[in-house]
């Protein structure tokens, strides 16, 4: 067995073209262009790329990225005063902020510093208990990637087992909520589980989200399982790729799977957080669905 590549460029692709369109009836309707405003704390290379890769990406459907360079030695209560006047920003529909800050710094207080209507990377508490509930709200950008790859390839989850491998609060927790939402029995293992490899080897569907290369080995995986692989840590998977892809029936690449699906949600997430806000907007007016352009 041979596993099938689950594309997440192609995927990617397919959502960013969807987004374009919207948002080209969105500025003819507003008369405005929705806004991603990014904010990057210190020097980290990686994280000067990935934001980068971000306002490429917004440039590419038409949409504006607004970026906030801050110094590394910036203080929490400091970065909180200044994702807070994002917030209160009438011109930002959305706002990122990038992971991870220094150590110095107190990121759960700073990742709360944003508004609910703005979280489009699904990090504040609001929007993980939103997801939670399947009451709307925004998912967590990688997890909601993985869910819309899954999806584009019809990968069915109710009654399968889904192993989740990491316990991050905004990867490996709530793409297990989002797993279990689609009625898959989900157990959540990390890298202190006492016989990962019996876990792993027990699951139809594996989401690896460490960030420890190769800590699950390709002899784990049960044939016929589903791998994503989320984690990345020099140029590298979570999974032992090629032994994985010999035995399981779908997988993900590393790069160019899991990776291009978060930029894609968080896109798609900022176009639906500017619509709502006109939609919003509207009904303070007293205006008809009809002057406030396409959903």
């Amino acid at each position: 067995m041979t596993a099938q590549i689950l594309d997440g460029r192609a995927q990617s692709a397919a959502i960013l073209d969807r987004v374009t369109t919207q948002v080209a009836a969105f500025v003819a309707a507003h008369g405005r262009v929705p806004v991603l405003a990014t904010v990057l704390v210190g020097d980290d290379p990686a994280s000067h790329t990935y934001v980068r890769m971000k306002a490429n990406r917004c440039a590419k459907v038409g949409m504006q990225s607004r970026r906030l360079d801050l110094d590394a030695s910036i203080s929490t209560e400091t970065l909180v005063e200044k994702i807070r006047e994002l917030s209160a920003d009438p011109e930002v529909d959305g706002i990122l902020l990038q992971h991870p800050v220094p150590d110095h710094i107190d990121e759960r207080a700073a990742f709360e510093a944003i508004a609910p209507a703005k979280d489009v990377d699904g990090v504040t508490r609001t929007s993980f208990a939103m997801m939670a509930f399947d009451e709307g709200g925004f998912h967590s950008a990688t997890p909601g990637g993985i869910m819309a790859l899954l999806d584009a390839y019809d990968i069915p989850l109710a009654g399968r087992h889904a192993v989740v491998v990491g316990r991050s609060p905004i990867l490996g927790k709530p793409v297990g909520m989002l797993l279990l939402a689609r009625n898959a029995t989900v157990t959540y293992c990390h890298s202190r589980t006492t016989d990962l490899a019996d876990h792993v080897a027990r699951a139809d569907v594996v989401v690896a989200a460490v960030g420890r290369p190769a800590l699950i080995r390709g002899e784990w995986i049960k044939p016929g399982a589903v791998v994503v692989d989320a984690g990345y840590a020099d140029n590298s998977g979570d999974v032992e790729y090629e032994p994985a892809a010999e035995r399981a029936s779908y997988i993900t690449p590393v790069p160019g799977g899991v990776g291009p699906m978060t930029i894609a949600v968080l896109i798609d997430q900022t176009m639906k957080a500017a619509q709502a806000r006109e939609t919003a907007r509207a009904a303070r007016l007293g205006l008809t669905a009809a002057t406030t352009g396409p959903e």
